[in-house]
């Protein structure tokens, strides 16, 4: 019976202390003290400088040519040459391909025929009767409906052979020896008629470059085009070519917009001033524009201006450490520093951002004792799974 009394005397101490060491676990838990998340916030500062200040557009874009000319036959036929491949350089006139030419010759030799016929037959006419005859008045007419008879057969003669309506590159090429030529209306004279659509998506037969004159392509938010104005100097730089960058300004804004995706944009095109070694057609690029600069001016980082409505404020930090807000104007807002034109004073400091750090410590129970499986109470005791006896 005493030991009976002694064992329960002993579970009910160990019960105790338990209680006691979790209760005040539990206190530390809730008000953070003893290893609890921690928090320490710090004031990052700036300086009130004095330099310029830019801001600008920027945008993704793609190198296309100044120039592009679509070259296409004028008379449909069977391709029997041609004379160039993709990436050749052709000079203006230069023959690019031809299509047989059989029936056309023969249509022009007839019509010539005709023609000289018609002209023999005016001059018999001609001193046979009066110039004002109705004899002479007909054989005219026969002279210049054989001359746009033979007129006619000579384009399509001259339209069996294409040749180069500029100097340039070779960029596409859509047709081969033995195929259809395809005449198309767009060109005259076998020259090719002149086009500005991109090479790559053009059907035409031959399509011709000038590589020495190329351009961006890009397309801006709605927010940043009214910010553009033609002229505005341009940076571009190359994706794929490291270290590659060259100036050029902006030539053409549009005045229409595209939407695609819920995003409408504005289609620009940047002219490059010089074209660097290795550039092609169809890459990528990035382009910034300068749309405002002021130099010689105070600034702060733009992240130290705040803004409620039209009011502009910066938190000062004075040399005792105390914080003051301002209201400040300012002027051109960059890409990283905003102009103060008044507010502030060249050296003063400034709040930038608040930081806050928090740290987190494993919370124990007094003793070392963890909650859970495998856990011990105070005392060494395992827990979790033995019962007294």
């Amino acid at each position: 019976m005493r030991f009976w009394r002694r064992r329960t005397f002993l579970v009910n101490s160990v019960l105790s202390a338990l209680l006691v060491g979790g209760g005040a676990w539990a206190y530390t838990l809730l008000n953070g003290d003893g290893g609890g998340s921690t928090g320490t916030s710090t004031a990052r500062t700036g300086t009130v400088a004095q330099g310029t200040v830019t801001a600008s557009v920027t945008a993704s874009g793609t190198v296309a040519s100044a120039t592009t000319m679509n070259h296409n036959f004028v008379t449909s036929g069977t391709v029997t040459s041609i004379k160039v491949a993709v990436g050749d350089k052709v000079t203006k006139g230069q023959v690019l391909a031809t299509v047989d030419s059989t029936e056309t010759a023969a249509s022009l030799a007839t019509a010539k025929a005709n023609l000289t016929d018609a002209k023999s037959a005016l001059a018999d006419a001609k001193d046979e009767f009066d110039d004002d005859s109705d004899q002479v008045e007909q054989a005219q007419r026969s002279v210049t409906s054989a001359q746009n008879a033979y007129d006619s057969a000579k384009r399509a003669q001259d339209g069996t052979t294409l040749k180069a309506g500029m100097a340039g590159t070779v960029t596409a090429m859509n047709g081969t020896v033995g195929g259809s030529s395809a005449g198309s209306s767009s060109s005259s004279g076998g020259s090719g008629g002149n086009s500005t659509s991109s090479s790559s998506g053009s059907s035409a037969f031959i399509v011709l470059s000038d590589m020495d004159k190329l351009q961006v392509s890009a397309s801006v938010p709605e927010s940043d085009a009214t910010r553009l104005k033609l002229k505005q100097s341009a940076q571009v730089t190359w994706n794929a070519l490291a270290n590659t960058t060259a100036e050029g300004l902006v030539t053409t804004i549009s005045p229409t917009s595209t939407t695609s995706g819920g995003v409408t944009s504005y289609p620009i095109v940047i002219s490059l001033n010089t074209v660097p070694t290795g550039a092609k057609l169809g890459q990528s690029v990035s382009i910034s524009v300068v749309v405002s600069k002021v130099e010689n001016v105070l600034y702060v980082p733009a992240a130290a201006v705040k803004s409620a409505g039209n009011l502009k404020t910066v938190t000062v930090v004075k040399d005792n450490g105390a914080q003051e807000t301002r209201t400040v104007t300012v002027g051109v807002e960059g890409d990283s520093y905003t102009e103060i034109k008044s507010g502030l004073t060249a050296g003063e400091k400034v709040v930038i951002a608040t930081v806050t750090t928090n740290s987190t410590t494993n919370n124990q129970m007094p003793g070392g004792g963890q909650f859970g499986g495998g856990g011990q109470i105070p005392g060494g005791a395992a827990g979790g799974g033995g019962g007294f006896r």
